[in-house]
């Protein structure tokens, strides 16, 4: 993702608000000038375009496939170990070269569930992370799942690591507070959210196995992407064992909100914007844009059991 003068959309209002302009999704020559002011204050080129660098400064960047752009680039050679937790999950090490997160050491607070917005293979979401060129994003660990077509379980509830603890990525994009992107932990899962007319949002036609349907519609939509049963079943061991391991009250957060408002728990939330409140959230519940994690009943029954 490149904003420069002249491009339009809701990046740019993004872009806006944070340099607190009017937010009319128009880059000119306001957010020009603003633009390289920010740039300049920060000790970098300023050209006005907001790559990759200016963009991981501003705490811009996040794992969401569906909006990184890939460029070509030889993939690295991953280490493969695999180890055991003591709650019994099978976690494969498949860290990427150092240039690809951010050197810890850090002080987790938080843990953070998402989507790939992409296919089901754990290790090629890793091996997108490191192919693009926008930045050091990343989530520590990847959940594999089922293919959306319906075809392929090779994958399904498969954890990869994608970096050693005690580093991180920018993961979570334009919010609230700063210190969450360095003090977090992240979880994505292969999913591609929403579906419409049987097909993703890039085009991909949904086997009906994998369509689950909502009681009540989230971000606009009834229809999504299911989590399959050994999804749900790893992420909670994966959730059980980051706790631990980290010291993180999961059950703060997420879980108090659904206990409160039910599946409303992953709207958006001010205490999860601001870093208010520690512990796990969603994507869902710092951006008002995003539509990672949505409440499958099954994916909540299984939170409210923690």
């Amino acid at each position: 993702m490149i904003l420069k003068l002249g491009s339009k959309g809701n990046e740019v209002k993004e872009l806006q608000e944070f340099l607190g302009l009017k937010a009319d999704g128009d880059f000119g020559s306001k957010t020009d000038i603003a633009v390289k002011e920010w740039q300049k204050k920060h000790g970098l080129l300023p050209d006005g375009i907001v790559g990759p660098k200016t963009l991981s400064m501003m705490g811009f960047l996040d794992t969401d496939n569906s909006r990184v752009i890939k460029e070509q680039k030889l993939y690295s050679v991953y280490s493969k170990n695999k180890y055991t937790t003591k709650n019994g999950l099978d976690i494969v090490e498949y860290f990427m070269p150092k240039d690809e997160y951010k050197q810890g050491p850090i002080t987790p607070g938080w843990l953070f569930l998402h989507h790939t917005a992409g296919w089901h293979n754990p290790y090629n979401t890793i091996k997108a992370w490191d192919a693009d060129k926008i930045g050091q994003i990343a989530t520590e660990f990847v959940l594999g799942g089922p293919s959306v077509k319906g075809n392929d379980n090779t994958y399904d509830g498969e954890v990869v690591q994608a970096f050693p603890k005690g580093n991180y990525g920018w993961h979570l994009g334009a919010n609230g507070s700063q210190i969450m992107h360095v003090n977090s932990v992240g979880i994505e899962v292969c999913n591609f959210g929403y579906v419409v007319d049987g097909k993703t949002y890039a085009g991909a036609t949904v086997d009906e196995s994998q369509i689950v349907e909502l009681a009540e519609p989230f971000r606009g939509h009834k229809l999504w992407h299911r989590y399959s049963d050994l999804q749900i079943e790893n992420l909670r061991k994966l959730i059980l064992y980051i706790a631990e391991r980290d010291n993180i009250d999961v059950r703060k957060g997420l879980i108090e909100e659904i206990r409160k408002n039910g599946a409303k728990g992953f709207e958006w939330n001010e205490n999860a914007y601001y870093g208010k409140v520690k512990g796990m959230w969603t994507h869902t519940n710092t951006r008002k844009d995003k539509v990672d994690m949505f409440p499958q009943q099954e994916l909540i029954d299984m939170l409210l059991s923690i």
